[in-house]
């Protein structure tokens, strides 16, 4: 299939799979004529890409294991977990940090409102 056939079918703009493919998470073959055609797989590979995307993850981090997780269970690949266990400390982090924020900011409203 062509690229725009792969975009209408995933509903991700030309541009992105375009952008997967110069990551190495998507791959064509060139024509004569210089398109691109892509595997009937490829649908379920923009799938799964966009999902691991909906994590928060990296392309980078996607590329670690996505060959690993369309021919296997996600369960059976051993690079996932630590790249999830990373993420989700990120996350701790962030969290953290925006608890924190907020404090501050109820704080700062708390005082304003009484010196009013």
């Amino acid at each position: 299939m062509k690229i725009g056939e792969l975009s209408s079918m995933t509903g991700v703009s030309i541009r992105s799979l375009r952008y997967y493919e110069e990551q190495g998470l998507l791959t064509s073959v060139r024509m004569d004529n210089g398109y691109r055609e892509f595997s009937p797989l490829a649908e379920e590979q923009v799938r799964t890409i966009q999902f691991y995307l909906s994590l928060g993850l990296t392309t980078e981090q996607i590329a670690s294991f996505l060959t690993c997780v369309l021919k296997n269970k996600e369960a059976f690949c051993e690079e996932v977990l630590p790249i999830f266990e990373q993420k989700l400390k990120e996350i701790d982090g962030q969290l953290l940090l925006l608890s924190q924020i907020k404090t501050n900011l109820q704080d700062r409203i708390r005082s304003i409102q009484e010196e009013r």
